[in-house]
């Protein structure tokens, strides 16, 4: 393997994965040995281990302790997040925006680490609504905090490269937790601060 660092149980079945692309590649009518698909095999696994290293990390990991002692408690926004991830139902990618907000109780989390816990969880294959659930979850985990609000707004290429082939269809979840989910005012606040302009 050359140029990819993945866990254990990846390096061992390496040879899996490559055959498991041949075979692919040959049901579907391809000569996995002319030029342009000779190594095919290789650069598509490399590629989907990466797509899928989530599951290779774990939100304690990423966060590494960068939570600070603070007596802040005023809703801290971290907005347009990109993300790529692959659909579950048809191994297709999604791929969109992510907006994270919470309210901080005696500790606050370093700006970075939310875009890596995004990434941790997108990293692996499900559903864009169970997505936004994962991140709220491993957020309010971490921090411990009074709320945390989460909004995903993506585009999904099974709804547009097949199916239905609407281009322009959006897909918005949301999860509110604590004082997101309880405080109308918190609430707004929030939708209010991810619709300004950066």
């Amino acid at each position: 393997m050359k140029e990819f660092d993945t866990d254990k149980t990846a390096r061992d079945n390496w040879e899996e994965w490559i055959q498991s692309y041949r075979t692919l590649l040959r049901v579907m009518g391809e000569d996995a040995g002319r030029p342009g698909l000779k190594h095919t095999p290789e650069r598509a696994a490399h590629a989907l281990q990466y797509l899928t290293r989530g599951y290779a990390e774990s939100i304690d990991s990423v966060v590494n302790d960068a939570l600070f002692p603070s007596t802040i408690e005023e809703m801290v926004v971290v907005k347009d997040i990109e993300l790529y991830s692959l659909c579950e139902h048809h191994l297709l990618p999604f791929f969109g925006t992510c907006h994270i907000a919470y309210l901080p109780h005696g500790q606050i989390l370093g700006l970075s680490k939310f875009a890596r816990i995004v990434d941790v969880y997108a990293r692996r294959l499900q559903v864009q609504e169970e997505l936004t659930r994962q991140i709220a979850d491993g957020i309010m985990s971490v921090t411990n905090a009074l709320g945390v609000g989460v909004i995903i707004e993506a585009q999904h290429l099974c709804m547009m490269m097949r199916g239905v082939e609407k281009q322009h269809a959006a897909t918005v979840t949301s999860v509110m937790m604590g004082d997101f989910r309880t405080n109308a005012t918190t609430r707004a606040e929030f939708l209010n601060m991810i619709s300004r302009p950066a």
